[in-house]
């Protein structure tokens, strides 16, 4: 359904911009999780999609170290949820939601109550949990390494799913497949507060060297908002059958 202007004619969906930086190492990554800390607020939701290793993990240490989280951040993914004090006054939630099954299941941890009571959210594979989770967020998609023109390695590339595997027997952490083991990380405003955001989180990237790059890669009111990017679907409320759907396809 199309919303009515003043003017009496029907708006369709919208061309949302999003950032697009390439970090070429864990400080890079950091960096990127400082950046989106900077504007980060109670109440907030910030989903991460991103192969085992891609750098989900350590985007959110960046996040809870420019909050002033003190102690080690690991990653939640047997204990599913990690809550830490930040000085901003505001619980900081780390999830991983890579274990679950069933949405029910991502309920059942509450993190939308806790969001609502005032905490923020980081969720790891965000891409599965979205259906349960607040539509107002930011999306962001970690993918391995440049392409030709300087974009993303494509999922099936050489050199990029051999390092995963061996993560997956392994378990997580910071895979460096190729030569320098960059990453394209794209950062989607899914909502109006975050796309109002956008440009402080930018300038905070451009400010750190890693020269950010817009990208019209979504339209409000769509259901993927990345296209070519598998697995995003809207937020809570949205009917499915109940079951979370891994990256790359639906269980």
């Amino acid at each position: 359904m199309t919303a009515e202007t003043g003017t009496g004619r029907a708006q369709g969906p919208r061309p949302v911009d999003a950032l697009e930086v390439l970090a070429r190492t864990e400080a890079d990554m950091a960096k990127v999780g400082a950046a989106v800390a900077g504007v980060l607020r109670a109440g907030d939701t910030v989903l991460l999609g991103g192969d085992l290793g891609a750098g989900k993990t350590t985007m959110t240490k960046g996040m809870a170290a420019a909050l002033g989280v003190e102690g080690p951040v690991t990653s939640p993914t047997f204990v599913l949820v990690h809550s830490y004090r930040t000085s901003e006054g505001f619980d900081l939630l780390h999830a991983d939601v890579w274990r679950l099954e069933q949405l029910q299941e991502v309920v059942d941890l509450a993190i939308p109550e806790l969001v609502e009571e005032g905490a923020a959210a980081v969720v790891e594979w965000g891409e599965r949990a979205a259906p349960a989770l607040d539509h107002d967020c930011l999306r962001v998609t970690i993918d391995f390494g440049e392409g030709p023109e300087g974009g993303a390695v494509p999922s099936g590339a050489p050199g990029r799913d051999a390092p995963v595997r061996a993560t997956r027997q392994g378990g997580p952490g910071w895979v460096q497949p190729g030569a320098d083991g960059t990453r394209s990380v794209v950062l989607l405003p899914a909502g109006p507060s975050w796309e109002e955001r956008l440009p402080a989180i930018e300038a905070a990237l451009d400010g750190s060297g890693l020269r950010p790059q817009r990208a019209g890669v979504g339209t409000t009111g769509s259901g993927t908002g990345q296209p070519g990017r598998p697995g995003w679907p809207g937020g809570r409320d949205q009917p499915g059958d109940g079951r979370v759907g891994r990256r790359g396809g639906a269980l």
